[in-house]
């Protein structure tokens, strides 16, 4: 039985794996991959071998954690495997991923910017739930659209809550340039978004006016 549990944390982890630990490897796993699987998703939601990415990320970890010096910072350096692997499928495979220009008009969309987060969650009516449904799709299909660099940036922002500092430490890049990446990120949703908004509010109002 494994003595380990979600209940340790990731530094008590990382060290009994680097002491050879079997046991707080397979917690380590266990308490992360979700998260790792989701952030991969999000990065490259057309690719179909998620699972197996999933598990590379973990083969990396294995191989790699006897180098991270400073435990305290495995899930950084957790996600920076993550994104270094999300960018060596890239240049491997290029001609599977559709790149799309920043400034070209989005025919379709996918995302979650911190849009998702205001999307409440509690009971809501049943037509309730399916505008929140349908605005969540929305949102992950105009994120799909954006350019790799620019996805990449936002995810890790939005979802992961990374700091603008760590963001560029993660992707290697000048701070300049992540808030510049997040900044047109969430103008080319916002510009997607807000016709698709402004329409659901006009069918509000009329639906409010015929007192339905």
């Amino acid at each position: 039985m494994n003595k380990f549990s979600s209940q340790y944390g990731d530094e008590e982890l990382v060290i009994a794996c680097q002491s050879g630990s079997r046991e707080a490897m397979e917690c380590l796993v266990k308490k992360h991959q979700r998260s790792v699987y989701s952030l991969l998703y999000q990065l490259a939601p057309d690719w179909s071998d998620t699972s197996d990415l999933a598990q590379e990320v973990f083969i990396r970890v294995y191989r790699g954690i006897h180098s991270l010096r400073n435990p305290k910072t495995f899930r950084s350096w957790l996600n920076q495997i993550v994104v270094n692997l999300f960018y060596d499928e890239l240049r491997r495979r290029p001609r599977r991923l559709p790149t799309v220009s920043i400034d070209a008009p989005i025919e379709s969309d996918n995302g979650e910017s911190d849009l998702v987060r205001e999307i409440p969650d509690p009971s809501l009516k049943p037509d309730e739930k399916s505008l929140v449904q349908e605005l969540d799709q929305f949102i992950k299909k105009a994120m799909a659209q954006l350019p790799e660099q620019f996805r990449t940036a936002i995810v890790l922002r939005e979802l992961q809550g990374l700091s603008y500092e760590e963001i560029a430490q993660e992707i290697g890049c000048e701070l300049g340039t992540v808030k510049s990446r997040i900044a047109r990120a969430r103008g080319r949703l916002q510009e997607v978004l807000s016709p698709y908004l402004e329409k659901q509010e006009e069918k509000r109002a009329v639906n409010d006016s015929n007192g339905n």
